[in-house]
Parts: structure tokens; C-alpha cells; sequence
């Protein structure tokens, strides 16, 4: 069946109109000028056919399947510039080829055979009798070899890239920097706890609170407004509060209550420790993904995250037999939490524990931007 000719569009200006309104188009480069009047002027006059006429690109725009003859690609760099390449082609290991983004994997290894069979390359257009390399990769290639991505720069962007899954709402990174304490916040179906952490990874602050009343019977909003308010008023007041944010999936019905209980008290704690909001329009209130703390303390089994007890109990013990240890307990308080751990020991209280978590993982991914 053949393509239907497009309706004319109100407002819209024809070719002729584009290339005399104002003179602006003649601010257009020549070579640029000339595709985008050939591929206006194929979407304005597109007849019925079998296939959509076909747009040749011009010396700007390369097919990823085209080689080019003669030494197309020697006259795009100086004799310099094809140096530095053919050094890197001719003497870099495999290892070494590997840094650079564009020759992971199956690139490199072709690079070393080709070598190793046919001898060192003479020319850049050589580089094209490589398997998977055609014009456009061989250009991107060379490129690459020359300008690549510092470490730093490349770090950083797949930081910020992670901080973005892992934080939510996005905010500045310099905030993040400033920051002196957090309430780190995990709630389940029947308690919620909390930690009050600083830049030094001092606890200043490490409880629970039971709420077995939320999830009998019916969602009653006076209810949580009751149980949410009288947990915040016993916490202390902190740059941010970090809250667990809990990837279920709504597509199981069976999960229906819990999913719905969990988005009740995120929404209650959002809107009730967000007070200057309003005013500022500064986040206090974050979310951070359960599965991403999970991963910084290595207690993934594949989608499943296992307890964080035992390294809860590790950084109590830590925290009094090591001079600098990754978690502080201050003197005065050791005992209490100590106590307070091993009462939890028999019973499964995870938002105790992950409580703590999220405030380490937080301040070693967010703030100080380190791995420990």
C-alpha cells in the first residue's frame, strides 16, 4: 500500500517562504543550507510510492556502511595528528586500547590481530580493512585517540549519573557538599526508625518507634497524621531527611495494601518535614533507592538484598576497637545502642538497621563522593 501525501499544516511555511523571510536563511552554512532544502523539500512534496524518496547525504554526513576511496580520511588529519594515531593503533595493548570508550570489546582485539597478521598500520585509511570499522567509526576512533575523556571529567559524569538513580529529587551537587547532619528514615508496615548522622559518621541520634495501628483495618488519615506526627516531633532537625524508597511493583494485587501503606507515609513525611518549602522551594526531603544501598555495602543477591545486621553489629565493634573506625559512636552513647542492638538481635527489625545504612551510604556517596 502506498504512502499517504501529507496534509498541508496551517502555519507552516513553505520552502520558498523559508528561503526569503527575514534573510535568515541566508546565516545558514552552504553545505548545511543545501541538505535542509532537500529534505524540506522531500517532506513537502512526498508522492505516493512505494518507499519515502531517499535523502543523499552530503560530505557532512557519512553512511556508517561507506568506505571512501583514495585517502579520504589522511586529509582530515594533520601529519601530526596521524602520529599520535598510528602510534596508539601500532604499539598500545589491548589493556591499553580498552581505555578508550569506542574500542572495548571485539575493536581492540581485531585491532591486535590485524596487527599481528598484516604488520604495523601504514595509513589511517589501513585502519578501515579492520573488521567492524567503517568510515564513520574509523573517523570517531581517531578522534577519540586524540581528544580523549580525562578520567576526572569521566567520573564525574558517571557519578552524577548514578547520584540521579540513587537520589531523588535531584538537587545541587553543592548542597550535598555543605551538608553537617542528616535523619535517615526507614519505615516498614509496623515501625519506623531513624539515625541522625553527621559529616563525621558520628550517630548522634538511633531509634524506632512501633506503629502497629496503621495497617488494622482501613486507611484512616487521621490516623497516620497522628502516629507521622508524634515520630517527627522526637526527631532532631537536620540539613536533609533521607528516606527509603522501595521499588515494589504494583502488578502483584496481593501487594496492593503494602504498596499503598508505603506511598501514604512517604507522602505524610514529604509534606510534614518539608516545611520551608513553601517559602524556599528547597528539597529537604529526599528519597534514596533500597537497592542502591544495597549495593554499596555489597548486600545484593541478585534483585534480593539481604540483612544488614551483622554489618551494623561490625560497626559497633569497630567503633571501640578501632582508632579511626568507619562509624562513630560517641563514648557516652555506646552502651545505649549496644543495648539496644542486641535487644533487636532476636526479633526482625531491619528499619533499625537499614536506618543507619542509608546515613553511611549516603554521606560516602553523596557528600564525600569516595568508595570506603
Amino acid at each position: 500500500m502506498g504512502l499517504r501525501e501529507p496534509r498541508a499544516l496551517p502555519g507552516r511555511m513553505s520552502v520558498g517562504s523559508l528561503l526569503v523571510a527575514g534573510g535568515r536563511w541566508r546565516c545558514f552554512p552552504v553545505p548545511l543550507r543545501s541538505f535542509l532544502i532537500q529534505a524540506l523539500h522531500s517532506s513537502c512534496c512526498w508522492k505516493k510510492s512505494d518507499a519515502p524518496k531517499k535523502i543523499t547525504p552530503n560530505a557532512a554526513f557519512y553512511d556508517e556502511n561507506t568506505k571512501e576511496p583514495g585517502n579520504a580520511l589522511d586529509k582530515l588529519f594533520s601529519s601530526e595528528q596521524q602520529a599520535t594515531i598510528l602510534h596508539v593503533l601500532n604499539t598500545a595493548s589491548n589493556k591499553e586500547l580498552e581505555a578508550f570508550r569506542l574500542l572495548r570489546g571485539r575493536k581492540s582485539i581485531n585491532i591486535i590481530e590485524h596487527r599481528e597478521k598484516f604488520g604495523p598500520f601504514q595509513n589511517l585509511e589501513s585502519l578501515m580493512n579492520v573488521p567492524l570499522f567503517q568510515y564513520k567509526t574509523t573517523i570517531q576512533v581517531c578522534n577519540s585517540i586524540l581528544c580523549p575523556e580525562t578520567g576526572g571529567k569521566k567520573r564525574k559524569f558517571q557519578d552524577n549519573r548514578l547520584l540521579r538513580k540513587l537520589i531523588k529529587p535531584e538537587i545541587e551537587r553543592e548542597r550535598f557538599k555543605a551538608v553537617n547532619s542528616i535523619v535517615s528514615i526507614v519505615f516498614g508496615t509496623r515501625r519506623v526508625a531513624w539515625a541522625h548522622v553527621d559529616r563525621k559518621l558520628a550517630v548522634l541520634d538511633w531509634q524506632q518507634n512501633e506503629c502497629c495501628q496503621l495497617m488494622k483495618g482501613t486507611y484512616i488519615s487521621s490516623v497516620y497524621l497522628q502516629e507521622i506526627s508524634s515520630v517527627i516531633s522526637k526527631m532532631p532537625k537536620a540539613d536533609f531527611y533521607v528516606l527509603e524508597k522501595i521499588g515494589f511493583s504494583i502488578q502483584n494485587s496481593s501487594r496492593f495494601p503494602v504498596v499503598l501503606h508505603f506511598h501514604i507515609m512517604e507522602a505524610m513525611l514529604y509534606a510534614l518535614l518539608n516545611k520551608t518549602f513553601a517559602q524556599d522551594g528547597q528539597h529537604q526531603v529526599l528519597s534514596m533507592n533500597r537497592n542502591g544501598v544495597g549495593k554499596h555495602f555489597e548486600l545484593m543477591i541478585g534483585d534480593t538484598r539481604t540483612s544488614g545486621k551483622e554489618l551494623v553489629k561490625q560497626f559497633l565493634s569497630e567503633s571501640v576497637l578501632k582508632e579511626q573506625p568507619r562509624v562513630v559512636f560517641p563514648p557516652e552513647k555506646i552502651v545505649l545502642y549496644r543495648q539496644m542492638f542486641s535487644s533487636t538481635e532476636q526479633h526482625r527489625t531491619e528499619e533499625l538497621y537499614d536506618s543507619l545504612l542509608q546515613a553511611v551510604a549516603f554521606y560516602e556517596l553523596a557528600v564525600f563522593d569516595t568508595e570506603p
